[in-house]
């Protein structure tokens, strides 16, 4: 698998499928750029999510995320991003991303993008 950033999801089969269960991602190291300034954004990425039959990858995943480092993106914008990518990744029975964005100009912003199948 390749270290460069990479908007491809890998997934794999869930190993219990009939059974409810959370899987909980905290990625505190996202960045973007305001399509605006071109400043650099700050956020920890919170993705919570019950899986159907199949399971969003790790590696893929951190690619994923670190895809979105020099694109400019609102946050309300990527954060919604993160969550279709994901659904038409993996199909989860319910997925919830949470983009918490540190302060810049004196306002913190968190945006929760939800989805229930």
């Amino acid at each position: 698998m390749s270290t460069q950033p990479s908007k491809s999801l890998d997934t794999f089969d869930n190993p219990k499928p009939e059974r409810s269960y959370e899987i909980v991602f905290e990625c505190p190291e996202f960045t973007c750029v305001c399509p605006k300034t071109g400043q650099p954004d700050f956020a920890s990425i919170r993705i919570s999510y019950v899986p159907n039959k199949t399971c969003v990858e790790l590696k893929s995943l951190k690619l994923y995320l670190w895809s979105f480092r020099d694109e400019g993106h609102f946050h309300e914008a990527v954060t919604n991003m993160i969550l279709d990518d994901l659904v038409a990744a993996t199909q989860p029975r319910s997925m919830t991303v949470t983009g918490d964005f540190y302060v810049r100009g004196g306002i913190r912003t968190i945006v929760t993008a939800k989805h229930e199948a």
